[in-house]
């Protein structure tokens, strides 16, 4: 049985630029048993990264987590999310540009929707960003996992100039303000 089909484990799927980061960052916290880089929100069936990239599907990258809720719940996730990726850039992170860049958490079921819509509302209250946060709520749609090569893309290619100036600083980001959710790093990380 695989972790995202274990009964206690629940699933989310984040949109926050490229899937690279997201992924970098959700493996190293506690409570997530499994992510993947993906595709959802599109029209077309089982898209490669180059049409995906070409805009034309209506594709995001996202990172599918499956995590336990018993050890961090929704709420840590979504917090997590706001605080690595700017959520106030419409269909782009920084040099990234495109639909599939854009900010998206899809939702799996009402309880994620209305924890993701309160957030966004808490935020925005708080003033939290200089300008409105535009990331699109939408029901999960299929999932199309990416392909293998970019899979764990972070740990097996960490000097790449795309890692070491765009995915490495989030992931800093998240060991310095999230330090209480880090897994224990294996020898040698």
């Amino acid at each position: 049985m695989s972790a995202a089909t274990q009964p206690d484990l629940k699933l989310a799927t984040l949109a926050g630029g490229c899937f690279w980061c997201l992924e970098a960052v959700y493996k190293r916290m506690q409570g997530v048993v499994s992510v993947t880089s993906g595709y959802m929100g599109g029209e077309t069936a089982n898209p490669s990264y180059e049409a995906v990239c070409s805009g034309k599907t209506g594709h995001a990258e996202v990172a599918q987590i499956a995590y336990d809720p018993q050890v961090v719940s929704y709420r840590d996730l979504l917090e997590v999310f706001f605080s690595i990726h700017d959520p106030t850039q419409k269909n782009r992170q920084g040099n990234d540009v495109g639909t599939q860049y854009r900010s998206a958490i899809f939702w799996h079921d009402a309880a994620q929707r209305d924890e993701a819509q309160r957030m966004i509302e808490e935020l925005t209250r708080q003033g939290a960003y200089s300008a409105p946060i535009v990331t699109e709520l939408t029901p999960a749609t299929t999932f199309w996992p990416a392909e293998d090569y970019h899979q764990d893309y972070y740990d097996r290619h960490p000097n790449q100039p795309y890692c070491l100036f765009v995915v490495a600083p989030k992931v800093a980001k998240f060991r310095g303000k999230f330090a209480r959710w880090l897994k224990p790093e294996p020898a040698g990380d």
